[in-house]
């Protein structure tokens, strides 16, 4: 068999329900009040080569990231759990790529590349780390 060069990736979701609101938006505009969302929120990560006994990062090593969501952001108003930003799904993205690199990912094998954020089964914003 001949062997192939490439990265293997490995994606872990999390789910939470939260509330929030856009401020700036038009009068009218439906995300301009409060409302809430089903979130769905995958992290994508991404090793040159497996460790252990072949694996980017054992999922169990995730936990963190579970405790974090549970614990500051499911069944909370966004707006005041996160006052740094506007609570859109692009800046939740790059929010929780940011406290995954500096929080989770120093003691992981694999390197985060990407965070998707989900408010509905159809709709979905990502951010991509650069390295």
């Amino acid at each position: 068999m001949t062997a192939l060069t490439g990265e293997h990736r490995i994606g872990k979701r999390f789910r939470f329900e939260a509330a929030h609101y856009l401020p700036g938006l038009p009068d009218g505009h439906q995300c301009a009040r409060l409302h809430g969302h089903s979130y769905e929120v995958e992290f994508v990560l991404t090793a040159d080569r497996l460790s252990g006994p072949g694996f980017v990062t054992d999922f169990g090593d995730l936990a963190p990231v579970k405790m974090m969501i549970d614990s500051a952001l499911d069944h909370r108003v966004l707006n005041e759990a996160l006052p740094e930003l506007v609570p859109t799904s692009e800046n939740l993205a790059a929010y929780l790529a940011g406290w995954f690199v500096e929080h989770v990912e120093p003691g992981l094998p694999g390197r985060l590349t990407a965070v998707r954020v989900s408010e509905t089964a159809s709709s979905w914003a990502q951010f991509e780390v650069a390295r």
